[in-house]
């Protein structure tokens, strides 16, 4: 493995697209594609832990997949139910921490009490962190967070002159977590999708046209050896 150890991202965002359309190439029904796009996130974790990759940010479902069709919104929530209770006293076991990033006050009263399990349980671990992006949208994210310091401004908690780039990602709900080093992009489209848009600031972009359900470890580290030869400028200039 030709990866530069020392230049591994310590924390990588993936955008897992192409599950419908790995189905229909297939000849398979959508459900299908969800299905094995689900069950692919464990061989992405065990590969990112095995690197030694920190944080593993994964978009699951945006604000904007309410729009589809109702039983395919089920059909994926039923599943990411399933997940968790298939996936999780693993990850446990694994030192890893679960969390979930977006608007979880909107999911099932269900889904919420497995999301709060799950995050209780793991909140002590840190050998490995995975964030699930549930019902997230980065504009939704940057709106909650100028909501939050509003009631602080309004409260008399906090003066306008004290907001600042630091303060502000507090209010974030990674406020904990470094930005993504790496953001990778399955399916071949070229666009963010309202994923980590005050996050992804400064990242680097991977896209590969592989659907998410054939993404596995040799394009991964396709993408880690890309990035290990780039040199992140942050706004500066180029080293001689």
């Amino acid at each position: 493995m030709s990866i530069l150890k020392d230049k591994l991202p310590q924390h990588v965002a993936i955008i897992m697209d192409g599950n419908g359309r790995w189905a229909k190439k297939k000849g398979l029904p959508r459900m299908e594609g969800h299905r094995v796009g689900i069950e692919k996130i464990r061989e992405i974790i065990q590969v990112c832990s095995d690197l030694g990759i920190k944080i593993l940010t994964i978009y699951a479902f945006s604000c904007q997949n309410w729009k589809r069709p109702s039983w395919e919104v089920n059909f994926l929530m039923s599943r990411f139910e399933a997940y968790l209770n298939k996936e999780i006293d693993e990850m446990n076991k694994k030192g890893i921490r679960f969390q979930v990033i977006g608007r979880r006050e909107s999911l099932s009263a269900s889904m919420q009490k497995k999301i709060r399990r799950a995050m209780s349980l793991t909140r002590g671990n840190e050998d490995f962190i995975f964030n699930l992006a549930l019902n997230y949208g980065g504009q939704e994210e940057i709106l909650d967070a100028v909501k939050g310091i509003a009631q602080e401004v309004k409260k008399g908690d906090l003066s306008p002159e004290e907001i600042n780039l630091t303060l502000f990602k507090r209010y974030l709900y990674t406020d904990d977590l470094p930005y993504p080093d790496l953001l990778i992009r399955t399916g071949g489209e070229y666009r963010v999708s309202n994923f980590l848009l005050w996050q992804i600031a400064y990242t680097e972009f991977w896209v590969t046209p592989i659907f998410w359900p054939d993404f596995g470890k040799k394009e991964f580290i396709k993408a880690l050896e890309d990035y290990a030869h780039r040199e992140r400028r942050f706004g500066g200039i180029r080293e001689d």
